[in-house]
């Protein structure tokens, strides 16, 4: 057998592994989201996802200490959380939701963090959407920076690709509120939905697949008259930063936030494909620790020793509820959720980023309150066994005492 041949049979042969080997990865994350793994094989494939999927690194820098107050801790483990007729403790909280880790913070300090499932500080966990939420506060940063004009610029203007397509004549603040009126099908468990295409472009890995995939899209309402959920929209977000920035998302995070914040571990971002654009939607994987550290800014004003990273009210107007063109009524903000009050109003201007699986950092403003929680529950999207905002009550009317 002559040279070329030999190589041509080794080419083949690695082909044949990398092929195999991205097989394995597609089964295996269309497993995760389709709900389909045992409890430990989803704690091991949660906390590895960072080497499962192309990443790019968010670098830190010199990390700065968490501040700690143990005085509230007695009191926070013997709380009860009431809710439809049951009143469960702190433990079945746990237990039942699938906590993997939970911080809670109450005027700037860490009064309780607790992990569990095998987790602890250095545990890596997916964000899954709450990286929505720090997407759209780098859009903001970026507003501020003036590298983004204004909310209210066309898409086009930074992405000359969509011209023509169903996301022409959609702002930045349609793509902020998901009301771009562009089709979209999130369901998590069908593997026909747009979700779940999108899921496997990202598998194979080809640049621009995912772009592609979303100009293809159907217009099915005209912007800003109806709301629809779109992780995939939040992937076009990713596309307008980066063409704004001049860079990756993760070297902006890591300058504006990773490093003067004083996180205590280098995040990792999922990407498209490798050496690509990072999924604005979904997959930052970091601590617990320094996913608290993010929700400490957000509940500071977006201030970093004293100097404010964002335009002012940034914070307040991206988690209130909003009105839609048509007079509807919308809790949904800039890809945060707002978050009712124990009588279901909005006067403490609550708000949380929230992701499949559980993930959830919830802020209240006015009761200077903060937890963050890592869980791995059994489906994407399933009713809480003990209501998270029932336990978020619980914990403000402890810490208020």
């Amino acid at each position: 057998m002559d040279d070329t041949a030999v190589t041509t049979t080794v080419l083949s042969a690695w082909a044949n592994v990398i092929e195999q080997r991205d097989a394995g990865k597609a089964e295996l994350l269309a497993r995760v989201y389709d709900g389909a793994l045992p409890p430990d094989r989803q704690v091991e494939v949660f906390s590895a996802l960072r080497d499962i999927l192309p990443c790019r690194v968010v670098r830190r820098g010199e990390p700065r200490s968490l501040a700690y107050d143990d005085g509230a801790l007695r009191n926070l483990l013997g709380l009860k959380v009431e809710t439809a007729g049951k009143v469960n403790d702190f433990y079945d909280y746990l237990s039942l939701n699938r906590v993997a880790g939970v911080l809670i913070a109450h005027e700037g300090r860490v009064v309780l963090e607790h992990y569990d499932l095998g987790a602890g500080p250095t545990t890596f966990w997916p964000s899954m959407s709450v990286a929505k939420s720090v997407s759209t506060t780098l859009v903001g940063m970026a507003i501020k920076d003036g590298l983004i004009g204004s909310l209210d610029d066309m898409l086009e203007q930074y992405l000359p690709e969509l011209k023509g397509g169903a996301y022409q004549g959609v702002s930045v603040r349609n793509l902020l509120q998901m009301t771009s009126g562009v089709g979209w099908n999130e369901t998590y468990t069908d593997p026909s939905s747009d979700r779940r295409r999108m899921l496997a472009l990202q598998s194979a890995g080809r640049p621009g697949a995912i772009l592609d995939l979303m100009t293809s899209l159907p217009r099915v309402a005209k912007p800003g008259a109806v709301w629809n959920y779109s992780t995939g929209e939040t992937c076009v977000m990713g596309y307008l930063l980066r063409a704004a920035l001049g860079r990756s998302l993760s070297e902006y995070l890591s300058e504006k936030l990773w490093k003067p914040l004083g996180m205590e571990h280098e995040a990792h971002w999922w990407l498209d494909a490798a050496d690509g654009t990072e999924t604005a939607g979904m997959g930052l994987n970091a601590t617990l620790r320094d996913f608290a550290r993010f929700g400490l800014f957000v509940l500071n004003g977006g201030c970093i020793d004293g100097k404010s990273l964002l335009p002012d009210g940034w914070f307040a107007e991206a988690g209130r509820p909003r009105t839609l063109s048509g007079g509807d009524r919308l809790d949904y903000g800039y890809m945060w959720w707002p978050t009712s009050d124990r009588d279901g109003g909005f006067s403490d201007g609550a708000f949380s980023a929230r992701g499949i699986f559980g993930q959830r950092i919830y802020l209240n403003p006015a009761r200077k309150t903060m937890i963050v929680e890592l869980r791995a529950r059994p489906k994407p999207i399933m009713e809480d066994p003990v209501d998270s905002n029932a336990f978020a009550h619980a914990v403000v009317d402890v810490l208020a005492k």
